[in-house]
């Protein structure tokens, strides 16, 4: 053996060598890189139990992201539809409007952004639905009616008035109620002091929307007419409402074809309920200071425009509303005939949401002529302009005395 200083090659290590026999059908098979990659991530190797995971493709997704992602464009599409049916419900309840009483009306298309007045008006005209045998109009004298139109000759059964009068802030972060009692006495432009309501029977919409500007010296930017039978569907599509009532109610509207007989505190009402509950005049087991007047009664149809509210904007309603989507969108605007179009629209319900709750007035009044008129004091009617404007009117309002 060569010493290492010599420059000899070095001595063969001291090992065995063995060679192993190839087996009978390995000659057979092609190479398989994919088994040598299991091989190298057996458990002994790895140091983990079970079978490897196969290896997924460059770009492709787990079946897991597949779900998430359909199921996302499906939401997405599923809204896109509620917005559309709702957009197409508002355009079409614009088309029943009277002609000529956007004239009298201030808005602008950018509701959601700047706060604006919507005159909200319910009439005392009625349908087979929510009326006596006697007391039921055509469908025709309820689309004119129902459209903004004054009384007319060919209706019987009138003059139809306003019972329902409020003035909604909103838009700009801001959501305030003002109700006004419809036996208010105010000016009814080239016809003098009267019952406020008298306005709708001698001018449909366009007449009351003067005759509100000049009481409160504030504008009014939009009206909505509202249609007791899409009123009813549309809180049945959302499941009925809830309602915090202030005072025992006991209600026969209608020659008794409906009743209420509800304790105060919390109730949970379908349409016909809400619509039986708005139209509440004489509440003869109520214990409040306004039991049995109008003053209740604008009380009563705040209430249920809160439950409304609640409902839409509610966390706990909210699967509900999204499965329910389409069809709330599509009933919402058939509750009313507004000016509020396929562009408006849609920015009021998501005026109100944002909106919060700035307030729900009734405007007071400090004395009643002989002929019943409710006459607020000037102090009364500014003081009911400041609230629903949060600040100073444009003008000074006017307030006859009777």
């Amino acid at each position: 053996m060569n010493a290492p200083d010599e420059g000899g090659p070095p001595e063969r290590p001291d090992y065995k060598v063995y060679r192993s026999r190839r087996g009978l059908l390995s000659r057979f098979r092609k190479p398989d890189l994919q088994g040598l990659r299991k091989k190298t991530r057996s458990p002994a190797r790895t140091g983990r139990e079970g079978p490897p995971k196969p290896e997924r493709p460059p770009g492709e997704q787990s079946t897991g992201r597949k779900i998430a992602k359909w199921a996302g464009i499906a939401a997405l599409v599923w809204i896109g539809i509620s917005i559309l049916a709702f957009a197409i419900s508002a355009q079409i309840q614009k088309g029943k409007l009277a002609p000529g009483i956007t004239d009298t009306l201030d808005g602008n298309p950018f509701l959601a952004a700047i706060p604006q007045n919507i005159l909200v008006l319910g009439t005392d005209i009625r349908s087979g639905a929510f009326a006596g045998p006697d007391q039921a109009s055509s469908k025709k004298c309820l689309e004119q009616i129902g459209g903004g139109r004054g009384s007319d000759p060919s209706c019987p059964l009138g003059p139809f008035r306003s019972d329902t009068i409020m003035v909604i802030r909103t838009g700009g972060g801001t959501f305030r109620k003002l109700s006004i009692p419809r036996d208010t006495l105010a000016d009814i432009p080239d016809h003098g002091p009267d019952k406020i309501n008298s306005a709708y029977a001698i001018g449909g919409a366009g007449l009351t929307v003067k005759t509100v500007e000049g009481l409160l010296g504030v504008d009014i930017d939009q009206v909505a007419i509202i249609d007791f039978d899409g009123f009813r569907r549309f809180i049945d599509t959302l499941g009925g409402i809830n309602v915090n009532l202030p005072t025992d109610v006991c209600s026969t509207v209608s020659g008794g074809a409906f009743n209420l007989k509800l304790d105060e505190g919390e109730h949970h009402l379908d349409g016909f309920q809400a619509i039986t509950l708005a139209r509440t005049r004489e509440n003869t087991c109520g214990t409040g200071a306004n039991t049995g007047t109008d003053l209740e009664r604008a009380q009563f149809q705040q209430v249920i425009l809160d439950g409304i509210k609640d409902r839409l904007t509610s966390i706990t309603r909210l699967p509900y509303n999204f499965i329910k989507g389409p069809f709330i969108a599509w009933n919402a605007p058939k509750a009313m005939v507004s000016s509020m179009g396929a562009l408006t629209m849609p920015q009021l319900a998501f005026a109100a949401a944002i909106g919060g709750n700035d307030g729900s007035f009734v405007m007071q009044h400090s004395g009643v002529t002989a002929a019943g008129n409710l006459v607020s004091t000037p102090e009364e009617c500014e003081k009911a302009a400041r609230q629903l404007m949060g600040g100073d009117p444009p003008r000074e309002p006017n307030c006859p005395q009777g």
